[in-house]
């Protein structure tokens, strides 16, 4: 035979941290939204400061998007830089293992 008063505690128990768990989503889209328009902002930020400085709009354009481009590669050399770094500790790691045997 069921408990139903334990049923209703394991429903309120889950129920608790579904409504935990949708607080820390809608707290991390607060940031996540606040950083995408923090980063909104100081690209149109540069946007203008690179205008500024050249006196051209298509130039300071052009700018940006090398910027753009920069800035991924960037983060695609970081990755390969880590993923390297990984390999060596791996490798280092079997020499290591090889030495003690």
């Amino acid at each position: 035979m069921s408990q139903p008063e334990g049923n209703e505690s394991r429903s309120e128990a889950s129920f608790a941290r579904l409504e935990a768990a949708i607080g820390q989503l809608l707290d991390r889209l607060t940031t996540v939204r606040d950083r995408a328009e923090a980063a909104e902002a100081k690209n149109a930020e540069l946007a203008q400061l690179v205008q500024r400085f050249t006196g051209n709009e298509h130039e300071a354009g052009q700018l940006m998007t090398r910027l753009k481009a920069l800035e991924d590669e960037n983060v695609e050399l970081r990755g390969r830089l880590d993923r390297g770094r990984d390999g060596v500790d791996r490798m280092i790691a079997r020499i290591r293992f090889l030495e003690n045997q």
